[in-house]
């Protein structure tokens, strides 16, 4: 797909995207990184149609499109099979075979609550993984996912992970955004910057801003006979720099995400050693790492 002279202005503003240039081949992993309010939420509702820009072509946009909004209107009696049944009618599939594929994808993602909850009553990381399977139910072309992290547990991360892994393996691109650059430096083979309209290639993910952290430190407890899960913390939403040692990890990590990193850790198996704060450490810092 190429993108040439994309431009998206709204009345009363300047230019949100000015004059972006762009190529996303089939098998490439693409980040697009930027502040808030860059237009990185224009540029992917572009990308799959959804909005038109105010210069410029797409070329190219592939017949099957899977796409994961910033927001997924939840607000819905219909349970999450039925739901997911329905768009899978509407994109072709026999009523059988959609909902096949949805359990597959639930099952896979590990919905909490159930295939037959209304979407209303999951919570917010529970919806998401409705709205990442509604965007899988046919082999996606192109996936657009804006943020498709943000509120999942540690599993389905690893999870998500592995389904975008499988849409470029077979062919299909995939486009998304992320705050966390941990998460954008692990999964992306080319990482575009928003900055002032403009796009351009960026080396790595922008580096955060030094500030308050938590250090936690976790071990490996004495008095269970299974030894605790492997986890892979750099994936994970708001983690800065990780250290292992001889059964203990040191985690840092954004204050915001601490309570879900110490839940994420008790939950496979480790023991919380110590809590503490700590600056934000700057990136290429990391040592010890397996």
């Amino acid at each position: 797909m190429r993108v040439r002279g994309l431009s998206k202005r709204y009345p009363g503003t300047g230019a949100v995207l000015d004059d972006i240039d762009v190529d996303i081949s089939s098998g490439e992993l693409v980040a697009i990184i930027g502040g808030n309010g860059s237009g990185k939420t224009t540029l992917l509702k572009i990308l799959v149609g959804l909005s038109r820009a105010s210069a410029g072509t797409v070329f190219g946009r592939p017949p099957v499109v899977g796409y994961v909004p910033e927001r997924f209107p939840s607000q819905h009696r219909m349970s999450a099979l039925a739901y997911l049944t329905h768009m899978g009618r509407i994109r072709g599939l026999s009523g059988q075979a959609a909902s096949a594929r949805a359990r597959e994808l639930l099952e896979r993602l590990a919905l909490v609550g159930g295939e037959s909850t209304a979407l209303r009553r999951l919570s917010k990381g529970n919806a998401q993984k409705v709205a990442l399977a509604q965007a899988l139910l046919v082999p996606p072309q192109l996936l657009v996912l804006d943020e498709p992290w943000t509120g999942l547990d540690t599993a389905a991360h690893e999870v998500l992970t592995q389904l975008i892994q499988e849409v470029a393996t077979a062919g299909g691109a995939v486009v998304f955004t992320d705050h966390h650059d941990s998460v954008v430096a692990a999964s992306a083979s080319i990482i575009y910057q928003i900055r002032e309209g403009r796009l351009s290639q960026a080396e790595s993910a922008t580096e955060p801003a030094a500030g308050p952290a938590a250090r936690i430190e976790l071990v490996t407890p004495h008095n269970r006979a299974q030894p605790p899960e492997d986890v892979d913390w750099e994936t994970l939403s708001g983690v800065l720099d990780v250290t292992h040692g001889d059964g203990a990890v040191t985690i840092t990590v954004v204050d915001a995400e601490c309570d879900a990193i110490l839940f994420a850790a008790i939950r496979h198996g480790w023991s919380v050693h110590d809590v503490g704060r700590t600056a934000t450490p700057r990136r290429g810092s990391r040592q010890g790492e397996r």
